[in-house]
């Protein structure tokens, strides 16, 4: 079912989750799982209402966190590898470019099954741009697909690839880079709490030596890192990677 108004919505809701304030109790959770959840997602893709789309993604988020389900940084992990403290796996990061709902639960079923542990889900700027899909979006049908799966604990949303156009950096710099600083501040505002800074295509090859060659790609790449960690949740250190072409 997709709602097209908040009344309809609240109505359906009332017996299966409880809003108080900013918080969500999930009263029941079958429910939830089995029917309620698909009906939230489906609303958040495809209702005409922007402010039912809004409640329908806030549901979504705050009903998974009732039930342990977190968007979260990876970046304690990273550096607990980078210490060797834990080790003997990869992280697998996948992108998913349609029917993502159905996809992340095929992941989340393979990882409950195969006892594995992180699994990142990505999406690029450019295929946020050619699948429709922005932010809010991918990480609710990603944070639906934990819930209908009946998986707990962190998951991994990351920016992949919020690269700088060349072309169009070369005719209005300030233009696109500011592009770039609000698909990041889009991302981090709904929970993409790992993101890929991709400025290596103005790395300039003509140049004589490396240095030179990678100026303009490092200095915009700590540039964005800076509004990163002014952006960043407090308590949440998002894990940044970059590009070097």
């Amino acid at each position: 079912m997709i709602y097209e108004n908040k009344d309809k919505l609240k109505k359906e809701c009332e017996s299966i989750l409880a809003c108080d304030g900013g918080d969500v109790r999930v009263l029941d959770e079958d429910k939830f799982r089995t029917k309620l959840i698909d009906d939230l997602i489906y609303t958040v893709v495809f209702s005409p209402d922007p402010a039912t789309k809004e409640a329908a993604a806030f549901l979504i988020r705050r009903g998974a966190a009732a039930l342990g389900i977190i968007s979260s940084s990876i970046q304690s992990l990273y550096e607990a590898m980078g210490r060797k403290e834990v080790a003997g796996f990869t992280v697998p990061a996948i992108n998913i470019r349609g029917l993502t709902y159905d996809v992340a639960q095929a992941v989340f079923r393979a990882a409950i099954k195969g006892k594995v542990g992180p699994v990142i889900f990505e999406i690029a700027r450019s295929e946020i741009g050619y699948t429709i899909q922005r932010p809010l979006e991918y990480i609710c049908a990603v944070t639906a697909a934990a819930v209908k799966t009946g998986w707990s604990g962190p998951v991994f949303v990351q920016g992949d690839h919020f690269q700088i156009n060349a072309k169009k950096f070369a005719q209005d710099a300030e233009t696109e880079t500011q592009t770039v600083k609000n698909l990041i501040w889009e991302a981090i505002e709904n929970g993409f709490y790992n993101i890929d800074i991709d400025t290596s295509t103005l790395v300039d090859l003509s140049k004589p030596n490396v240095t030179e060659q990678q100026r303009t790609n490092f200095s915009l790449a700590a540039q964005l890192t800076v509004m990163i960690r002014d952006l960043e949740p407090e308590g949440i250190t998002v894990s940044v990677g970059g590009e070097i072409g």
